[in-house]
C-alpha cells in the first residue's frame, strides 16, 4: 500500500515566539513534509494564492485581517485547505460559527493535541466532506476539547440564561451563546416557538392544540410548548414547508 504524501501546511501567527514554536512542533510531526509560515493574515493569503497547502494553522486575533476573516476567504477557494484555529482565548470558538474548521487548539499548544489536529488535516485531505460546505457549524465542548457540530444535526435549542443547550439525536451540548443570537444566525432553518425554545423547522413532526387553546410541537420524542406570540409565525412556516414539499 502506498504511503500518503506528506502534508504541506501553513502556520500563521503575529507573535514570533508562538509562530516559531508552532512551526517547530509541526516540523517534528512525521506526517508533515513542508511548513510555511506567515506573520499576518494578509501575507498568509498571498502565500495561499501562490501555493497549495493541505492545512492552515491559524491564530484568531491578529491586527488587520483577523484569522476568522481569513478563514472566511479561504472558504471561497475552489479547494479550500483544512483550517485549524490556534488561539489563547477559549471563548473565541463561538465566533467560528459558520467556518468549517477541523480543530481548535488552545495556547500553549501541546504536542499531543497538535498531533490530533494534524491527523484531522490528513483525514480531510483524503475523505469527502461529511457535510456540504454551505452548511453551518457551531463550536461545542466535548470532554474539554472543542469540536465543530453541524447545525443540521441540531433538533432544537433550549435557552439556559446567557447560554443555550443544543439538542441532537445523540445528546446535548451547552454553548456560551444566547438563544436570540442563534435565532438571528439560523433564521432560514429554525423557528422560535417559545421564549425558551428554538426549533429546526424540518424536525417538527406535528403541531398540537392543547386543552385551553394553547399549542405545542413534537420534535422527535419531545413535546415543546408554543407561546401565543410565536404560534402565528410557526403556523406560517409549517404551511410554507408543506407547500414546498407538495410542489416537489
Amino acid at each position: 500500500m502506498t504511503a500518503p504524501a506528506p502534508l504541506t501546511v501553513l502556520a500563521v501567527d503575529d507573535e514570533p515566539p508562538a509562530l516559531d514554536e508552532l512551526a517547530y512542533l509541526l516540523r517534528a510531526d512525521p506526517r508533515v513534509g513542508e511548513v510555511r509560515t506567515a506573520a499576518d493574515a494578509v501575507t498568509a493569503l498571498r502565500l495561499l494564492e501562490e501555493h497549495e497547502v493541505d492545512g492552515v494553522f491559524l491564530d484568531i486575533r491578529m491586527p488587520g485581517l483577523t484569522g476568522l476573516e481569513l478563514a472566511r476567504l479561504l472558504g471561497r477557494f475552489a479547494v479550500p485547505p483544512a483550517v485549524v484555529f490556534v488561539t489563547a482565548y477559549e471563548d473565541a470558538a463561538v465566533d467560528a460559527f459558520s467556518l468549517r474548521a477541523v480543530d481548535y487548539l488552545l495556547k500553549p499548544v501541546r504536542a499531543g493535541r497538535l498531533a490530533e489536529a494534524v491527523a484531522r488535516v490528513a483525514e480531510s485531505r483524503s475523505a469527502a466532506p461529511a457535510v456540504d460546505a454551505r452548511d453551518d457549524t457551531i463550536a461545542v465542548e466535548l470532554g474539554g476539547v472543542t469540536r465543530f457540530l453541524a447545525v443540521a444535526d441540531v433538533r432544537y435549542v433550549e435557552a439556559q440564561g446567557d447560554y443555550a443547550r443544543l439538542h441532537t439525536a445523540d445528546g446535548s451540548h451547552l454553548v456560551r451563546v444566547p438563544l436570540a443570537a442563534l435565532e438571528e444566525r439560523w433564521a432560514s432553518g429554525f423557528v422560535r416557538v417559545h421564549r425558551s425554545y428554538l426549533v429546526a423547522t424540518a424536525e417538527i413532526r406535528e403541531l398540537r392544540v392543547e386543552p385551553g387553546g394553547g399549542h405545542s410541537v413534537r420534535v422527535a420524542d419531545e413535546v415543546l410548548p408554543v407561546s401565543r406570540r410565536h404560534a402565528r409565525d410557526l403556523k406560517d412556516r409549517l404551511v410554507h414547508r408543506a407547500r414546498r414539499e407538495a410542489e416537489r
